[in-house]
């Protein structure tokens, strides 16, 4: 099964994805995550990434569909979590002729709905350990007093995003609805858009996407 995680920044799609490919064996292609990897593999792909970065260039559409490919023509797992890609109509219709090509299919889009005001609120008290990139707020999943992640179990310290600000993450919920949120009424009309609660509990919030996936 292949599906694309929608949602604004600070839905809790990363958060999402983990838990997919810890139950179900899925694999997690992540835009930042295979362009940080891509760099450091010394492949050719990863050869053009690194040089795009070191200009300070954007790395273009189809880079990011050359590395997907790479993807989608190795392991296979329990299918793919498309996060963070496609993030414009262009992208989406680049992805659905990748997807075609390499004889794969697009079987979900989960729209992970949220609420702006209470968005902003669970953003501005983020923090993530710095040796794993668990994820911590202030309110719902405090820091453990004794600096210990429970999620490695290392003491590496935790960090904030320096966006992580009520005034960027509005500049980057703006951006968002420009650009992304076209996606939610493209996916719709081809009958795959699913939509839950982003802002609810975790545990939750699994339930739904499974309920949404298992159908």
């Amino acid at each position: 099964m292949n599906i694309i995680l929608l949602g604004p920044p600070g839905a809790g799609k990363g958060t999402q994805a983990h838990i997919l490919v810890d139950e179900r064996g899925m694999i997690q292609l992540s835009t930042g995550d295979m362009l940080r990897d891509a760099k450091d593999s010394g492949t050719e792909m990863g050869k053009v990434v690194a040089d795009v970065m070191a200009r300070g260039d954007l790395v273009t559409d189809e880079i990011v569909i050359g590395l997907i490919r790479e993807k989608l023509q190795g392991e296979k797992g329990g299918g793919f979590i498309f996060d963070g890609f496609p993030r414009t109509l262009p992208q989406a219709d680049a992805l659905g002729e990748l997807l075609a090509e390499c004889g794969e299919t697009l079987d979900a889009v989960i729209e992970m709905q949220v609420d702006d005001d209470a968005l902003v609120g669970r953003i501005t008290a983020r923090s993530t350990c710095a040796g794993c990139g668990a994820v911590y707020n202030d309110v719902t999943k405090p820091i453990p007093a004794d600096g210990v992640c429970t999620n490695c179990g290392e003491a590496k310290g935790f960090t904030r995003r320096a966006d992580d600000n009520e005034e960027s993450l509005k500049n980057r919920l703006m951006e968002y609805y420009k650009k992304t949120s076209p996606l939610i009424g493209y996916y719709y009309a081809k009958g795959m858009l699913q939509s839950v609660n982003g802002l609810g509990e975790i545990a939750d919030v699994k339930s739904s996407i499974a309920g949404a996936l298992d159908g």
